[in-house]
């Protein structure tokens, strides 16, 4: 069944202090924080074009929700509720940080029909929290998680890659930490240098360089594969497209692509096309893959060409929706 969030953000509403790398605003293109009384008519707005029968949740995005105070909290929640009641959504999913989560806050939650708390653990090394400002230690994620899971919730786990002290063991770390924790799904996304951040200082002051394109693809297509293999549902992976993440606005630097994750079922493909076809050559091939692989086979901006040219290859591909996602069946046209 399709799923879809109606996402409500509320840039910053809860931190008391700012990690290095965070500009909410600037990140969901979102000034402005709706108040309690607004997501009535939000909800309805987005319902009144998801008339299809998918699956639906509202989702409080863009801070730490659990962080603001209890009553607003529940206000917020209060608004949400009638339509899990009603059953025009299926529930209610948060983020919100390791450090605000307690037993009165999961009472709360639990009344007002949350079913998904996502928690921005973004990395489990304690040497990358602390040089990313987190304000807390890896124990804290495992404390959160624990507590989420025993009490009935989905539990998402989201990650960032390219963090300062980062590299790609520590980030595969955290990917495996996030599977034995039981992460229901999960988030990758690198890290950008966005302006005003004190991230955007050590940049400048040559202190931080951030991942660039390849190597971010490459860290994220091995990450999203295990999160796969392991049974976690990989949510999205690189940042939403937003007018402010341009260089003419608020990008500063970093690994940046409205279409990231597209660029990184790419390069999977690539790898098994060289793979299975390394031998083949000067042949007409007739490549069968699930319909919905059909745009990677050929890659973004059709950068898998350049492969079966290279070959001689002369290649049609086609949708059979009885295989696999990565299963590739290979005749001779």
């Amino acid at each position: 069944m399709k799923h879809s969030n109606i996402p409500i953000f509320i840039p910053e509403l809860a931190c008391p202090h700012q990690c290095i790398f965070c500009n909410q605003a600037k990140i969901s293109g979102q000034q402005n924080i709706p108040q309690p009384e607004e997501i009535p008519a939000m909800v309805e707005s987005y319902l009144s074009t998801m008339n299809d029968g998918r699956e639906v949740e509202i989702a409080f995005f863009g801070g730490s929700f659990t962080g603001i105070p209890m009553d607003l909290q529940e206000q917020y929640l209060r608004k949400a509720y009638p339509f899990v009641e009603q059953g025009r959504v299926s529930g209610i999913r948060l983020s919100t940080r390791p450090d605000y989560i307690n037993a009165p806050i999961l009472d709360l939650l639990e009344r007002y029909g949350v079913k998904t708390i996502e928690l921005g653990a973004q990395s489990t090394t304690d040497d990358v929290l602390l040089a990313s400002g987190r304000g807390h230690k890896r124990e804290a994620i495992w404390n959160a998680s624990e507590q989420i899971r025993a009490r009935g919730f989905h539990l998402g786990l989201q990650m960032m890659i390219g963090l300062p002290h980062d590299t790609y063991e520590r980030s595969l770390q955290t990917v495996e930490d996030f599977i034995s924790l039981g992460a229901d799904n999960t988030r990758i996304y690198p890290t950008l240098v966005i302006k005003g951040t004190q991230l955007a200082k050590l940049y400048e002051m040559g202190r931080y360089t951030p991942l660039d394109m390849p190597t971010a693809v490459s860290w994220a297509k091995d990450f999203f594969l295990r999160f796969e293999a392991a049974g976690l549902t990989v949510l999205r992976v690189g940042l939403h497209a937003s007018e402010e993440l341009t260089r003419e606005k608020s990008l500063l630097a970093g690994p940046y692509h409205k279409s990231f994750k597209e660029l990184m079922m790419t390069e999977i493909w690539a790898e098994m096309l060289r793979e299975r076809l390394k031998d083949v050559r000067h042949e007409s091939l007739r490549l069968a893959v699930h319909p919905s692989q059909i745009n990677f086979v050929w890659g973004y901006q059709g950068a898998n060409k350049p492969f079966f040219e290279a070959q001689g290859l002369a290649v049609k591909v086609v949708g059979d929706s009885q295989l696999g996602k990565y299963e590739m069946q290979v005749s001779r046209c």
